[in-house]
């Protein structure tokens, strides 16, 4: 049987199911445009039908789509949550169809409008509300292939239900009339009629279309037991799978749930793999198998730092290459961000030679020690990808997204942080795998399969740095389950003519201390660690810092590029400067950060971004301002762009 939910289907298909049809175009939206929920809305016809699509504001990675039959509008919750999340919203007007035969042929001449000319997903997410199950159930099980999960809220499944009220439900008799009418039936061949969804859900079975219903224990109109409870009980004996979430004492209304975080998650589980497999990683195993050496680095923060899924990749490579001698970098560094590894990416991995296998991880650290945007996000990550394609074209990346209690909130309420997205979004950019062990978890904990406390937390125990080794394992098992082609080598990388953003740390780099000037109040020393207050991390103990406590010293340093800033220790006293760019007024920063208190804090402040490419001269002088107990500035390096 063929279970999309398996990881490793996940895995194989994850290019092929999440994506836009290969070959076919991305045309422009046309038709009347108008808002829907701060949303563009665009309004047409095909064949004669009304239809409508809302567009996201930045569609996520293969275009994926929910369709929506019925209500279109009613506890839009989870529709406006999944366009936030880069999801089309569409509608195909086929009301007083019931789902018939007819239907399903205006909504074929829809998907093709939709996936051949606008290029959305193959599959996409199938929503109805009450009469509206009767078409996304019919138009799946017509087109199993084409369906990535179905949503039903408190869906007819049985026509002999609701409108013909042949159970315990109410009915409708105008609208059985024209159901009838729909499907050219009469009355007693309508009774007899084994074409219902309930009657229909093999197709569906055999390639493991995900099911999700909401429906009100008390509902009257579409009775549970006669739609949802048939469709639970016969998918579950075909070996389906399907998820419903009751809301007792509720009747047919109100449809959907007040937090739609539930509904959000499901779809996202069913539309985005949680292992993505991107780009060329053949030159990375013919360089170990045949060569039989191989440089394989990590960077990111303390997850990376520890002893925890980094030397349990090692210890896996060195297994499936015995013969082969690899040079393992780590690179991890506590508390930094993805823009201090796009300046220190140079002097810290890419001057150990051109990296063969490269692992980032970034995504807490982003979001919750730097609290980055979307921006920084981009820039840091984004300058880290091209710096190390530039050196080596061939290079074989994974961005790996660890989990904080923070970001699990926000996935279990069906958002995704923002420097996760930020950095999928990169990763698409450029062609780069990815593991996205934070929804992994997050849909693990829902689920009940592990607790948060088992995986560890934000530095994770020893299973949740296994889960993050085997799903790396499992991407590389993918990756290299065809024997090794003799003679034909791997093509480069081409770094995309356009960058996500043009102001990427890309050419990120340290400045030595000894090339700024600096009055007589400043000297480059290593500080009497034990008379300051405050833990210091024992990798910064013993290197010389450009240091003053004064106010008023000043240093300046002429620089090449767009950015310019320091890589600093920020402790209890850490002081507040004033900056400026050649004859510019000068700017306050505070070195300070929340985590200064008690901890000598590494951390890249940058002075100046989105300065014009050419020679500057950066000025910074200690200010009599503080937010900390003294007016100290310890620079390790400078850091430019």
């Amino acid at each position: 049987m063929f279970i999309r939910s398996s990881c490793c289907l996940l895995l194989l298909f994850a290019t092929v199911a999440a994506g836009p049809a290969q070959g076919h175009s991305n045309k422009p939206w046309s038709g009347n445009k108008s808002d829907w929920m701060g949303f563009t809305r665009y309004d047409f016809s095909v064949e004669g039908r009304r239809c409508w699509v809302v567009t996201p504001h930045s569609p996520a990675e293969g275009r994926p789509w929910v369709w929506r039959a019925r209500f279109f509008g009613h506890q839009p919750q989870a529709d406006v949550a999944l366009l936030r999340e880069g999801f089309h919203l569409t509608y195909c007007d086929v009301a007083g169809l019931f789902g018939s035969p007819q239907a399903v042929s205006h909504w074929n001449a829809f998907y093709q409008r939709m996936t051949q000319h606008h290029g959305l997903s193959r599959q996409p997410v199938l929503e109805g509300m009450s009469r509206g199950g009767l078409i996304i159930y019919n138009w799946a099980i017509a087109n199993p292939q084409k369906v990535a999960c179905l949503y039903g809220d408190a869906p007819v499944c049985d026509f002999k239900s609701w409108p013909g009220g042949r159970g315990t439900g109410k009915g409708s008799r105008e609208a059985w009339k024209k159901c009838l009418q729909a499907y050219d039936l009469t009355e007693a061949e309508a009774l007899a009629y084994r074409g219902n969804p309930v009657d229909q859900l093999a197709s569906l079975a055999r390639v493991g279309v995900p099911l999700l219903h909401v429906v009100g224990d008390a509902d009257v109109v579409v009775p549970v037991k006669e739609n949802t409870g048939l469709i639970e009980s016969r998918y579950q004996k075909l070996g389906g799978s399907i998820q419903v979430i009751h809301k007792p004492g509720v009747g047919h209304h109100p449809h959907a749930l007040k937090d739609p975080g539930p509904i959000v998650s499901f779809i996202l589980k069913h539309t985005q793999p949680n292992i993505r497999r991107r780009g060329n990683l053949e030159h990375a195993r013919r360089r170990f198998a045949t060569e039989k050496r191989g440089h394989v680095a990590f960077i990111g923060g303390s997850i990376t730092e520890m002893n925890g899924y980094r030397p349990m990749v090692c210890e896996s490579l060195q297994k499936r290459f015995p013969e082969t001698t690899f040079r393992f970098t780590a690179a991890g560094i506590a508390s930094t961000c993805s823009t201090t590894g796009a300046f220190r990416l140079k002097n810290d991995v890419l001057n150990h030679g051109p990296v063969d296998l490269f692992f980032i991880e970034y995504a807490v650290n982003d979001d919750g020690d730097a609290s980055h945007a979307r921006r920084e996000c981009i820039r840091g990550m984004e300058g880290i990808i091209r710096q190390t394609l530039r050196h080596n074209p061939h290079a074989a990346l994974v961005i790996t997204h660890f989990v904080s209690p923070r970001m699990l909130q926000q996935l279990q309420a069906g958002q995704t942080p923002i420097s996760i997205r930020a950095h999928s979004d990169v990763a698409a950019h450029y062609g780069i795998s990815t593991i996205h062990l934070a929804k992994e978890v997050a849909e693990r904990i829902t689920a009940k399969q592990i607790t948060w406390q088992q995986y560890g937390g934000t530095h994770p125990s020893s299973r949740g740095n296994r889960l993050c080794a085997t799903m790396i394992d499992q991407l590389l098992d993918a990756a290299w389950s065809q024997p090794l082609a003799e003679n034909s080598p791997s093509q480069p990388t081409a770094l995309p003519t356009q960058p996500l953003d043009p102001l990427h740390y890309g050419n990120g780099r340290f400045i030595a201390l000894n090339l700024a000037r600096f009055t007589a109040g400043w000297q480059i020393r290593t500080p009497q660690w034990n008379e300051l207050a405050g833990q210091k991390r024992g990798r910064f103990t013993t290197i010389p810092l450009l240091c003053s406590d004064r106010p008023g010293d000043v240093f300046t340093l002429a620089f090449h590029g767009t950015a310019v800033g320091a890589y600093l220790l920020a402790g209890p006293d850490a002081g507040t400067v004033e900056a400026r760019i050649d004859d510019g007024t000068f700017q306050s920063v505070s070195l300070y950060h929340r985590f200064s208190k008690g901890l000598h804090y590494p951390r890249t402040v940058l002075f100046a971004t989105d300065l014009s490419s050419g020679n500057h001269l950066l000025t910074v002088r200690i200010s009599t301002e503080t937010k900390s107990t003294g007016n100290a500035v310890r620079i390790m390096k400078f850091v430019a762009n």
